[in-house]
C-alpha cells in the first residue's frame, strides 16, 4: 500500500522549521501501522534534517558549522544570480539532504525521544517550501 501527501510550508528565512506533526499527519491519514515514511522536500536551496527537538541551541550550533562550511558571499563563487546566500544555499543543501526515511510503528513515526524532523532553509529571505511524503507499508 501506498499513500503520498503534498505539503506546503512557508519559511521566515534562514533557519529550521520543525515539521514533525505534519509528517505524522500525513502517516496517520494513511492508514499505514507499519512500514516507511519517506518525506522529500522540492527544492535545491533548503534541506531536511532529523535532530534534537529540545533545545534550540542544537539548530543554532548546526547553522554556525554549516555557515563556516558554505559562507555567503564568498568570492570563488560564480553562480550568486539571486544573492549573495545563493550558491551557498545549494553547497548547504548539498552538505545535508533533500529527503529522509523513517520507519513507521503502530501508525505512528519511530523517532527517538528527541528527535524531530526539520526543513532547513538556507535562504536569508522567506520562502514557499513543498514536501512529498510517500508512506508505504
Amino acid at each position: 500500500m501506498a499513500h503520498q501527501s503534498i505539503l506546503e510550508f512557508s519559511t521566515s528565512g534562514r533557519g529550521t522549521r520543525n515539521i514533525t506533526d505534519a509528517v505524522e499527519r500525513a502517516v496517520r491519514e494513511s492508514g499505514v501501522q507499519c512500514g516507511l515514511a519517506h518525506v522529500f522536500v522540492q527544492h535545491t536551496s533548503c534541506s531536511l534534517t532529523i535532530t534534537e527537538n529540545a533545545d534550540p541551541d542544537v539548530r543554532r550550533d548546526l547553522e554556525t558549522i554549516v555557515s563556516g562550511l558554505a559562507p555567503d558571499g564568498d568570492p570563488r563563487y560564480r553562480h550568486d544570480t539571486e544573492g549573495p546566500d545563493d550558491m551557498a544555499a545549494h553547497a548547504r543543501t548539498m552538505l545535508t539532504d533533500t529527503g529522509l526515511t523513517v520507519p513507521i510503528g503502530g501508525g505512528r513515526l519511530l523517532l527517538g525521544t528527541w528527535q524531530g524532523i526539520f526543513l532547513w532553509e538556507h535562504r536569508t529571505a522567506p520562502h514557499r517550501r513543498t514536501v512529498v511524503v510517500t508512506v508505504l507499508g
